[in-house]
């Protein structure tokens, strides 16, 4: 469904996960790239900064943040509407929770840090999607997420030849009618008291051949100065 209510036959369809369900923690699976990006994601979280500290996981999946942040010291809550993604987080140590990311059904201002992977570029009301992430988080808490950007170039790559190139991204995952607008992002964020800063981000190549090889066991994610494709924003809550 495009942002207006347009739909979009086949693509950002939700069964999705629920045929591919047996993929997720299959390194070379459908799912490959999110393990790389869970890796990337989870090295701008901090360790906790109290005993209490809450990190909620929205779009969680199937839990594959869980491996690179479970000495951080969070209890981790995931977020997510697919039934057999919950059901695999819950079992990688993710407090599970079933729920729209557009209506998170937490308390106001009850995370320390609140993790968006991938999830923003799937939603209809991206508006409402950025301003529950900035619900939900604690005064002084940490926003991390990571996304695509609303350009041709992004639907070139991370449509047009991404979802052709096996194992990189499952075909029709994304409609191009719901990649993000940055200036939206940053400026609904902002106005809910997060100021984004954000930068580019890509495979490594040279990890990208190694690992289609079979030489490597995963890619390393690697900054790069646009943000006109793949990005990652971070911000901490005012007050």
């Amino acid at each position: 469904m495009a942002r207006g209510g347009t739909r979009t036959a086949l693509r950002n369809d939700p069964q999705l996960y629920e045929t591919c369900a047996d993929q997720w923690w299959q390194p070379r699976g459908a799912f490959a790239m999110l393990h790389w990006l869970a890796a990337a994601r989870a090295a701008l979280v901090p360790a906790a900064p109290r005993p209490d500290a809450v990190l909620v996981d929205l779009g969680c999946g199937a839990g594959l943040l869980a491996p690179h942040v479970a000495d951080k010291g969070y209890q981790h809550i995931g977020v997510d509407r697919s039934p057999s993604a919950l059901r695999q987080a819950a079992e990688h140590g993710v407090q599970p929770v079933a729920g729209d990311v557009q209506a998170v059904p937490l308390p106001a201002e009850f995370a320390d840090c609140v993790v968006a992977g991938e999830i923003f570029e799937h939603v209809v009301d991206l508006r409402a999607a950025v301003a529950e992430a900035c619900r939900i988080l604690r005064p002084g808490g940490l926003l991390v997420l990571d996304t695509l950007a609303a350009t041709a170039l992004c639907r070139v790559v991370a449509i047009g030849l991404a979802e052709r190139l096996p194992r990189i991204a499952p075909r029709g995952v994304h409609d191009p009618a719901l990649l993000v607008d940055r200036g939206v992002l940053v400026a609904e964020a902002a106005q809910h008291g997060v100021d984004l800063a954000l930068r580019g981000l890509r495979p490594s190549l040279r990890d990208l051949v190694a690992w289609s090889a079979q030489r490597r066991s995963s890619v390393r994610m690697v900054p790069v100065r646009t943000t006109a494709v793949l990005f990652q924003a971070i911000g901490w809550k005012k007050g």
